[in-house]
């Protein structure tokens, strides 16, 4: 902010004003001119000479010896203890950068190369078309997510000085030891627990492509969460949650391929979701889970039984999330039986099928709150007999 005032009385068209009142401003220590003075060039883009062609106008600073480096003897009058060679070693700095920016603007705009990153490419790319090499940077980058899920109110209570509930055990406590004077009001309020996650991940051959760098992605969510039930299934289900605890992410992968033995087989999605519903819903859909599950919709299995299965996963769960890793094309539509008969009782469609889709996942559940979505479902009532009394 001193900086931004001092520009007010300098002219700022003249570049030694304004590089002299932000090296007053900014530097608090002598050791970071030289990083200065590197910096203001390459952020300008331009060299150090001023109007009179030397590099500085003459500043005592010019002379200042600097603190040797590390492997430096501290002996004579090399680039390295002055300001003056400092400047030449930055003019050099300039110059290549210079040289890298016409090289550069021969295909375009020179700007392009300092925006390029790596990353910012493997964001964007889908996982099936990923090689080995990147699916090993993406799993670094995966494992740098963080996963965080909305917090839901729970029925115990904790100490508050602005709570909206008395605590009068407390305050009973509190006057017997002063007395009874002054009378102080303990007070609580409702204490919030992260929520419950469960993911059930489709390992069948339609979702061959993906289920490598997925089964990763859930070894990353598992880890970085507190409570997290993980599931696969392909014509069954499978759980997997303790194959994915206190092991590498390798180890974790072979663990896992070596017990599902429907890996890459066919797709019963909802006889797996009937499985889960009447084996492991009431042991794991607790306190307003949250439920993902992570398909292309591609089923062989009887449509009506998905639907119905659907239905009954919905209202046991607090959100229901369908992650398919098409929806990240343009052109796909849900035509699927399988999706279409999934879709009226899904409460957020997600693509999944990049970096950037989990990184928006990830945003997306640290944002859930205490209130249900409106269910999209309309149950159809069973049409009552003529001449009875509920016709």
């Amino acid at each position: 902010m001193d900086f931004v005032r001092a520009i007010e009385h300098i002219d700022i068209g003249s570049r030694t004003e304004l590089r002299e009142a932000a090296r007053a401003c900014l530097i608090t220590h002598k050791d970071d001119i030289p990083v200065f003075e590197q910096l203001f060039d390459a952020f300008w883009r331009a060299k150090p000479e001023y109007a009179d062609g030397s590099l500085q106008s003459g500043q005592p600073e010019d002379t200042i010896r600097l603190a040797p480096e590390d492997g430096d003897e501290g002996e004579g009058d090399g680039d390295g203890q002055t300001l003056e060679g400092i400047q030449g070693r930055r003019l050099g700095l300039v110059e290549s950068l210079e040289e890298s920016e016409g090289e550069a603007s021969e295909e375009g705009d020179g700007s392009e190369v300092f925006s390029y990153s790596a990353a910012e490419v493997l964001r964007q790319k889908d996982f099936a078309d990923l090689t080995e090499e990147e699916l090993l940077q993406t799993r670094h980058l995966m494992e740098q997510l963080t996963w965080q899920i909305g917090q839901r109110r729970s029925r115990r209570k904790v100490a508050s000085p602005k709570g909206r509930f008395i605590d009068p055990r407390r305050t009973l406590r509190r006057s017997l030891q002063t007395g009874g004077v002054p009378l102080t009001i303990a007070r609580r309020q409702t204490k919030t627990k992260p929520r419950q996650l469960v993911v059930i991940c489709d390992v069948s051959g339609s979702m061959d492509r993906y289920s490598r760098i997925l089964l990763q992605f859930i070894y990353a969510v598992e880890n970085g969460m507190a409570k997290v039930e993980t599931f696969v299934f392909g014509t069954r289900l499978t759980r997997i949650t303790r194959l994915l605890k206190h092991r590498s992410i390798d180890e974790a992968m072979e663990r896992v391929a070596r017990e599902v033995q429907d890996w890459s087989g066919g797709t019963r999605i909802g006889q797996s979701l009937q499985t889960f519903n009447t084996q492991w819903a009431r042991r794991v859909l607790r306190n307003g889970a949250v439920v993902l599950i992570i398909s292309d919709g591609w089923d062989r299995g009887d449509p009506e039984l998905l639907a119905r299965e659907m239905a009954r996963l919905q209202r046991s769960s607090y959100r229901l999330i369908w992650l398919n890793p098409l929806l990240g094309s343009p052109r796909y539509e849900p035509l699927t039986r399988g999706m279409q008969a999934a879709l009226p009782y899904i409460d957020d469609f997600m693509p999944v099928h990049n970096l950037a889709s989990l990184e928006a996942l990830a945003q997306h559940l640290s944002k859930i709150d205490d209130y249900r979505p409106v269910r999209r479902q309309h149950p159809i009532l069973p049409t009552p007999a003529p001449g009875s009394r509920a016709a």
